[in-house]
């Protein structure tokens, strides 16, 4: 690939998702480039590019391509811990019971993580049932949308939980893999989002909780500021967002509110609605 081949490709994703991509990747990119060469049947990079531009699954195949889906159920448990110790305790002071409440995953890939909240808040929130609780995950990779829904997960994933949660939770393993219960599926709805794309994002309106860790790190500072508005968006007043560890909205921008609890350090949209 030669290095306008590079920029070309890098500067289309780019312009897709927000995420940078650039020489120091570029192993990775022509790897990933030479199997959807192949897959296609082009003839070499100038007619693959063409065909990208012409269609939208093609576009759709790169992305799911160039996205990373590394992840595990109770991933960074503590803000697990915060959400149902301090987060939703203080959400709730202004709420009935049978009063919905919305939490999103995004990006959720393949499903543990939007499906760990719900595990999470079924065996440590005693208020579970009292609430209207929807939980959301949402992603850009549409083949890790198909394996959320699917619902079904390697020893790896399963390793952070707790035996009694794994018997619960899950049917009996069959090679080595086992599928969350049918009720457990169907109480998480996935939907694919992209996180620069503020129209995309409106479509799902607005959550209590705000779940995006690990991916604003992929993004350039404008790419970033971008997708901290969308979320900022996204939240009801007196909303959570929850980052990954490695990450802090503060460094992007002074919107939302650096709240300090017990298990976590999260931000917070100010105000609070009715």
């Amino acid at each position: 690939m030669s290095t306008d081949d590079l920029r070309k490709v890098c500067a289309f994703l780019y312009r897709l998702t927000g995420m940078q991509f650039g020489e120091s990747k570029r192993y990775y990119i022509e790897r990933r480039l030479t199997e959807r060469i192949v897959l296609t049947g082009c003839s070499n990079f100038a007619a693959y590019f063409s065909q990208l531009r012409s269609h939208p699954g093609e576009r759709e195949a790169l992305i799911n391509a160039f996205t990373v889906n590394e992840t595990y159920f109770y991933r960074e448990e503590h803000q697990l811990a915060c959400l149902s110790r301090s987060l939703l305790p203080d959400l709730i002071t202004s709420r009935r019971p049978g009063d919905k409440i919305r939490i999103w995953s995004s990006p959720c890939s393949t499903g543990e993580e939007a499906y760990s909240i719900a595990i999470w808040l079924l065996d440590n929130w005693r208020m579970v049932d009292a609430y209207n609780v929807e939980v959301v995950g949402s992603d850009i990779d549409t083949r890790a949308l198909s394996a959320a829904r699917e619902g079904l997960y390697g020893e790896r994933a399963l390793s952070r939980l707790p035996r009694d949660v794994v018997e619960a939770y899950f049917e009996p393993a069959r090679r080595h893999r086992r599928k969350l219960i049918k009720d457990l599926r169907e109480s998480v709805t996935f939907t694919q989002v992209n996180l620069v794309d503020g129209e995309n994002m409106a479509s799902q309106g607005t959550f209590d909780v705000i779940f995006c860790r690990n991916v604003l790190i992929y993004f350039d500072e404008a790419s970033r500021l971008l997708a901290a508005n969308n979320l900022y968006d996204r939240l009801a007043p007196g909303g959570y967002l929850c980052l990954g560890h490695t990450e802090s909205m503060s460094r992007i921008t002074d919107r939302f509110l650096v709240r300090r609890f017990e298990n976590a350090i999260v931000f917070q949209r100010p105000g609070r609605g009715p």
